[in-house]
């Protein structure tokens, strides 16, 4: 049951025990790009973690009580403390254990990764938009789109003459990103980089971070996803979220 692989909990499934000190629980869907952000921070600062995937088309009803709008990611802690929405488990993270910080502390620079994440921000509608599609055949607009999105992600590593979006060292602006770029390989979406040699290089430096390489898609497997984990279903967060560093109005750390 703790495991990227371990099977889904859907609905008459029992809930799980409280979880363990000294661990942190994230419950997720084995492809969702939203929950790949938190399990890549949670990797990458080498915290000790369970994993329990969640059936999104079919939801335990023990679910919406982690989370009232029934998403992945939440994380849950030994307190049973539950924080949603993908970007703030990542900065919470980051703020509540040791290791190597992954948000800047200088507040220009933490500045620079919330503007990029605002440009990044229309990418996951679209790609999204693109799985939804039932002809693949007429998505020259979608293509077209992201290609624009693409563009804007490229402007900014030629201004800034670096490998990465936040320096010449990976940081948590490259992981929020990652996940959709990873998935142009399995939705034969490569050709919309082909414009942009600097976000290519980006993408093989990320391949080669320990943490991105531990949980690179299987791409076989994500193509075989049975309808029971539909790759549909990923997109669970809404189109607009909240920027590193915020909290969106109405949603707020919860302690049941």
């Amino acid at each position: 049951m703790s495991g990227l692989s371990a099977r889904s909990l859907a609905k008459g499934s029992a809930p799980p025990g409280p979880v363990p000190e000294g661990l942190i629980r994230v419950y997720s869907m084995r492809f969702c790009p939203f929950a790949k952000r938190t399990l890549l921070v949670l990797k990458a600062k080498g915290i000790r973690h369970e994993v329990i995937n969640i059936n999104l088309k079919n939801k335990p009803e023990w679910f919406f009580k982690k989370n009232p709008s029934g998403v992945v990611p939440v994380l849950e802690n030994s307190k049973g403390q539950l924080i949603c929405e993908s970007a703030i488990t990542c900065e919470y993270l980051d703020e509540a254990y040791p290791g190597k910080k992954l948000l800047p502390e200088d507040p220009y620079e933490k500045a620079c990764q919330k503007m990029v994440f605002e440009l990044f921000s229309k990418v996951p509608s679209l790609v999204t938009s693109f799985i939804r599609r039932q002809n693949k055949e007429d998505c020259a607009d979608l293509k077209e789109d992201l290609q624009k999105e693409f563009s804007k992600l490229e402007e900014v590593l030629t201004n800034k003459k670096t490998t990465f979006f936040g320096g010449n060292s990976l940081s948590m602006i490259d992981y929020l990103i990652w996940p959709w770029l990873e998935r142009l390989e399995v939705l034969e979406l490569n050709e919309c980089v082909d414009h942009a040699p600097k976000l290519k290089l980006w993408m093989a430096a990320m391949r080669k971070d320990p943490a991105v390489s531990a949980l690179l898609i299987d791409v076989k497997a994500h193509k075989a996803t049975s309808t029971c984990e539909d790759p549909r279903l990923c997109i669970q967060e809404p189109a607009t979220r909240p920027p590193i560093g915020s909290t969106p109005r109405g949603r707020h750390f919860q302690n049941p």
